[in-house]
């Protein structure tokens, strides 16, 4: 069992930055590939990123490809999301998750979800 909880969130003008956090409970954190979803408002969650076990492999959604960064510290058990030049589109809620597959794009590929925090970007 893995208890997730997303933190950073916020209101960004168009162009700046945020940092979003995953924290995991539990001793297996590095056993579990993580990802990044998001869901807007009327629309349905979709992929943000994913990276593999160890961190040496990340895998990105074609809109946030080269703004966004995913990283994990497992020594932390935690999870980050860097967004960079911020647009708009980008306002969400954003979902950590964790699962056994490696790179899944699909929600149903992760077991455990984390409550969301949302970030607001204004143009």
């Amino acid at each position: 069992q893995v208890q997730l909880v997303e933190s950073g969130g916020g209101l960004v003008q168009a162009g700046g930055s945020l940092r979003l956090s995953c924290a995991a409970s539990g001793r297996t954190f590095s056993s579990y590939a993580m990802a990044w979803f998001r869901q807007a408002p009327g629309k349905e969650r979709e992929f943000v990123a994913a990276i593999g076990r160890s961190g040496s492999s990340t895998y990105y959604a074609d809109s946030v490809k080269g703004r966004f960064t995913i990283s994990r510290d497992n020594a932390k058990n935690t999870v980050y999301l860097q967004m960079n030049s911020l647009k708009p589109e980008d306002t969400a809620g954003y979902y950590c998750a964790a699962g056994n597959l490696f790179l899944e794009t699909a929600e149903l590929g992760y077991s455990y979800w984390g409550q969301g925090t949302q970030v607001t970007v204004s143009s």
